[in-house]
């Protein structure tokens, strides 16, 4: 599948123009996207991965004013019939379809820490999941057929009680839009919005991280808890409670002020630094999903041989693994790497194209660090692409 430049899809604003003026601001709509484009998956192939129970999907239908979920996996069974409105997601789609990950990687001008998925969800006449708002960014690429779009930018997040669904109960939109096949709405956190499926059609979403301050707290904290061990000295955790100048109490069972005074002051001593934040970042934002395995080389190549693949076809990371970098150095599928000072500008580029080209003489130490995420099933000597 061939994907527009950035030009059309931002419909003629540069990655800094719509960062600048959109980007959790306002939504954009626009036309022809990218041209020509009707989907990458047939009816049947997204039903196939719906199916599959290594795949997360959810069906939603509406009958009789009720809303029902189903996760998956799917059956042929559920997904058929057009008596009731229904759709059918499938999440992860960039990890099962390379097109997917491709188009996934087509917004990589918003940093990838920052990308989740791509989701494709399929529409009967009418299906679509309610009215609803995100708490992330969203884009959404009409497929084959067509979706109307009703969005609002309004306060009043009230759901509906009981449903499976968060279901906005006093949804007032204040636009109307029909996607077209190629068409694609960006939506900002927060912005309500309905998608109607207009006969049969597909939307491709690609959708953004957006962590809340309480699962940072809590991942944070329990890294900290994990490496109590190596971090106890500069946590300050250091010594016994102790209480030389213990009183007679007037009451045994009580904990007096004295003694939450004095462990008061020995959680005060816990302190990190920014290097312990950006390490910790580093591990968090390039964790795997729960539901993520790898799949090593069942009979790896020789190293020998290895080396040949790389330099005639490149090396392309596998689409379920995150390669950042930071302050704090490489991360890679939530641990640390360590990469050589000579090596950190390739290793950089690789982060950042997820690809190494064919045809270069990789210094040996880097063959051997790619050699080792090869054989964990983290990458593989590249694939030419039609």
């Amino acid at each position: 599948m061939d994907l527009p430049a950035l030009d059309t899809l931002l419909g003629g604003l540069s990655p800094r123009q719509f960062l600048e003026e959109y980007w959790q601001k306002k939504p954009l709509l626009i036309r022809q996207a990218v041209p020509g484009f009707t989907g990458m998956l047939s009816r049947d192939e997204l039903f196939d991965l719906a199916c599959d129970p290594d795949v997360e999907s959810r069906r939603v239908a509406r009958q009789d004013g009720e809303w029902q979920l189903e996760h998956g996996p799917q059956t042929r069974g559920r997904l058929r019939g057009k008596r009731h409105p229904w759709t059918v997601l499938v999440q992860g789609v960039n990890l099962w379809v390379p097109d997917g990950d491709r188009l996934l990687h087509h917004f990589d001008f918003v940093p990838q820490a920052r990308l989740d998925d791509l989701m494709v969800s399929y529409a009967v006449d009418g299906g679509g999941v309610g009215p609803h708002f995100d708490n992330y960014d969203v884009f959404l690429l009409q497929g084959m057929g067509r979706r109307r779009w009703l969005i609002s930018d309004q306060d009043d997040r009230t759901l509906v009680e009981d449903a499976p669904l968060r279901i906005l109960r006093n949804f007032r939109p204040t636009h109307d839009w029909v996607l077209e096949p190629g068409d694609m709405l960006y939506l900002p956190p927060h912005w309500a919005h309905d998608g109607i499926a207009v006969g049969e059609c597909t939307t491709y979403s690609i959708g953004f991280r957006s962590p809340t301050a309480q699962e940072l707290g809590t991942g944070f904290l329990g890294w900290l808890q994990e490496r109590l061990g190596w971090l106890q000295e500069r946590l300050g955790l250091e010594g016994l409670y102790s209480d030389p100048d213990l009183r007679l109490q007037a009451h045994s069972a009580e904990i007096a002020p004295g003694m939450i005074d004095r462990i008061e002051r020995m959680l005060a001593g816990i302190r990190w630094t920014r290097s312990d934040v950006a390490e910790f970042v580093g591990e968090y934002l390039t964790e795997p999903k729960a539901h993520i395995f790898f799949d090593p080389p069942e009979e790896p190549m020789a190293r020998k041989t290895f080396a040949r693949a790389v330099e005639a076809c490149g090396y392309a990371l596998d689409a379920r693994s995150l390669l950042l970098f930071s302050e704090a150095g490489f991360h890679l599928n939530g641990e640390a790497v360590a990469v050589q000072p000579d090596l950190r500008p390739v290793v950089t580029d690789l982060a950042d194209r997820r690809r190494l080209g064919a045809g270069a003489a990789y210094p040996a130490a880097l063959l051997d660090l790619l050699y080792e995420w090869y054989c964990d099933g983290f990458g593989a000597p590249d694939e030419p692409r039609s």
